[in-house]
């Protein structure tokens, strides 16, 4: 035993190692080229760890490759090169319908154009996900009540979407995407279609959802959206900076 060396200390030093949670997200080295000619390198060498319950925020101008980084994120396209690992699954290389399966059940979106369907009531389209992502239909109702009582909906159940206002259409895709209580919220864009007042409901509403726990990486091109989260991280041509 060297001088000074603590048996125990090193004990509890690698128990904490391992009783450590691992990432939600980790990306190493991804790229994502598409084809020309000429070639878009969209993506450059991508490192990103996002623990469990983190809310982080990419912001980045049109072009920038925030949209590839979100679709990468959500399983909607593959890193041309460099692993994906989700929950400690590396699912880059995972086939369609596995990917499939992660994304119903462990991933919500929240899009910029809300992606109501005008002919289903607000219950019925937060339904849907539920539907997509195999929950029983006995329990598909209950979920959706639920969701919808999370973010203040429950008085628009009956209404469709055309009678609501943007701030309320986007709180009824919120609800959608949170109805299956996913592991990780992705948001594209959140309060693009928003006034201010609209998108300061939406920003405080995601800072309930992620002291609940909920793990969120928002995309955005607006600095001020991308302050209200605990962690920041800005993307241009396809590289990403993490910031103070």
């Amino acid at each position: 035993m060297t001088r000074g060396s603590n048996p125990e200390q090193k004990l509890l030093s690698a128990a904490d190692l391992y009783l450590r949670p691992q990432p939600l997200i980790r990306l190493d080295d991804v790229t994502r080229i598409f084809p020309g000619p000429p070639a878009v390198n969209a993506l450059r060498g991508i490192d990103l760890t996002v623990d469990p319950g983190e809310y982080l925020a990419i912001v980045g101008p049109s072009g920038s490759g925030k949209s590839t980084m979100l679709n990468t994120l959500g399983l909607l396209d593959r890193p041309s090169t460099g692993t994906y690992w989700f929950e400690g699954v590396d699912v880059s290389s995972l086939s369609e319908d596995a990917r499939a399966e992660i994304r119903g059940g462990e991933i919500g979106f929240v899009f910029q154009s809300f992606h109501l369907l005008p002919t289903r009531t607000v219950l019925e389209n937060v339904m849907l996900a539920t539907a997509y992502a195999g929950v029983p239909r006995q329990d598909r109702e209950r979920l959706a009540h639920g969701a919808l009582a999370r973010v203040d909906m429950s008085h628009r159940t009956d209404f469709y979407p055309g009678t609501l206002s943007g701030g309320e259409k986007q709180r009824v895709a919120i609800a959608r995407a949170v109805s299956t209580s996913p592991r990780l919220l992705l948001a594209d864009e959140p309060t693009g279609n928003l006034d201010q007042t609209n998108s300061q409901g939406v920003m405080a509403l995601f800072e309930e959802l992620s002291e609940d726990g909920l793990t969120i990486v928002m995309i955005t091109h607006d600095p001020v959206v991308a302050k209200s989260a605990r962690r920041r991280a800005s993307i241009h041509d396809g590289r990403l900076t993490e910031l103070d």
